[in-house]
């Protein structure tokens, strides 16, 4: 069965002067998917998000929603629903009257108003908090009554600008879980707009990556995560170790690359490379070994690469403990294991192992 797209984003370009807030973005959004636009702050997420939902007019280019142009249509006219930044609750009206609002204004009736409203408080969570004023309620109850309030409407699609950023980090662990929930049960398009790497992983189906106007990449959060083809996208997601490099020679299994004065072998995954190309790496914190030089020839099996340095940080990080490691040409690299490692020690000479196909090639 071919799953149809809820949105399509043809050649979008929104600029403020001379700045670009988007540049030529082309996106698509499946019917029911989750989707998340990620990046840092002022890269044109939500610039992108406010032009589906109409509350930005751009450039160019153009949005469809379920295969209909909607560039003339204002946002209350779009098959969407907003969720904005803050939590935008009225605060003289109670948790049901805030909810049922969009209804009102609708001419509904109110016996199906009070019908609904009741049935969306108990699929967020707020039965038995009808009366409460919003003054009254925690910061995830407030979020919670905004997310009904737009699920209301019974849109085709949720928009939601940062809707975690006001609640505090267990709280937002918490809200991610709901909102899936809230997804899947409602069957819905979601395109959420967030900086925090950990929230669009715990929500997506898909993320793409937002930067300077432009949409570097896309795919699921594993492959985001485990194979970013983009040098940003390798810096801003996860904790991953950055290396600008020089391409020595290379066959069709392996590459030998120099990196300021030391040569490291990264297998050869079908990049499209030339002898002496600059090009940038990147390896996970978590996939490197870090081995006490007296223990390097009974830990490093045949597959595994090394390169050596000296402790120069180790940080308690709860569930992991981080190590910086400082290597003989001077440039730093982060390793981060699941436990300490024992008798290792700050200025301890050690090895760093790795798997060749754990350091990535990127070519910007």
């Amino acid at each position: 069965m071919t799953i149809k797209n809820s949105i399509e984003v043809k050649n979008l370009v929104k600029t403020y002067g001379d700045v670009y807030a988007l540049k030529n973005v082309n996106l698509q959004i499946a019917q029911g998917e989750y989707f998340v636009l990620l990046g840092p702050s002022g890269g044109g997420k939500t610039t992108l998000l406010r032009s589906i939902g109409g509350f930005i007019r751009p450039d160019k280019g153009s949005v469809a929603i379920n295969g209909k142009n909607v560039d003339n249509l204002p946002p209350d006219k779009r098959p969407t629903s907003m969720v904005f930044q803050g939590f935008a609750l009225f605060p003289h009206m109670n948790v049901s009257q805030n909810i049922g609002y969009g209804l009102k204004i609708k001419s509904i009736s109110k016996d199906i108003i009070d019908e609904k409203v009741n049935k969306m408080m108990n699929l967020v969570g707020l039965s038995g908090l009808s009366e409460r004023m919003p003054n009254e309620l925690s910061g995830g109850q407030q979020q919670r009554v905004q997310l009904a309030r737009a699920l209301i409407l019974e849109n085709d699609v949720l928009l939601l600008d940062e809707p975690l950023s006001a609640l505090d980090a267990q709280l937002r662990k918490d809200m991610c879980i709901e909102l899936k929930r809230l997804q899947k049960t409602v069957g819905i398009t979601f395109v959420h707009v967030t900086h925090n790497q950990e929230e669009a992983m715990s929500v997506a189906d898909r993320i793409a990556i937002i930067a300077n106007g432009e949409l570097l990449e896309q795919g699921t959060p594993r492959e985001i995560y485990s194979n970013p083809k983009n040098k940003f996208t390798a810096e801003f997601i996860g904790e991953k170790n950055i290396f600008k490099g020089k391409v020595l020679d290379f066959n069709k299994k392996l590459i030998n690359v120099d990196i300021i004065d030391d040569t490291i072998k990264i297998a050869n995954l079908n990049y499209d490379i030339k002898t002496n190309q600059e090009i940038y790496l990147s390896i996970k914190s978590e996939s490197i070994d870090i081995i006490k030089k007296n223990k390097i020839e009974k830990s490093i099996s045949k597959n595994n690469e090394t390169i050596n340095g000296k402790v120069s940080e180790i940080t308690f990080l709860g569930q992991f403990v981080r190590y910086l490691v400082v290597l003989n040409n001077g440039k730093e690299i982060q390793v981060r294991t699941n436990h300490e490692v024992k008798g290792l020690k700050l200025k301890d000479n050690v090895a760093l192992s790795w798997n060749i196909e754990d350091f990535l090639l990127h070519q910007n």
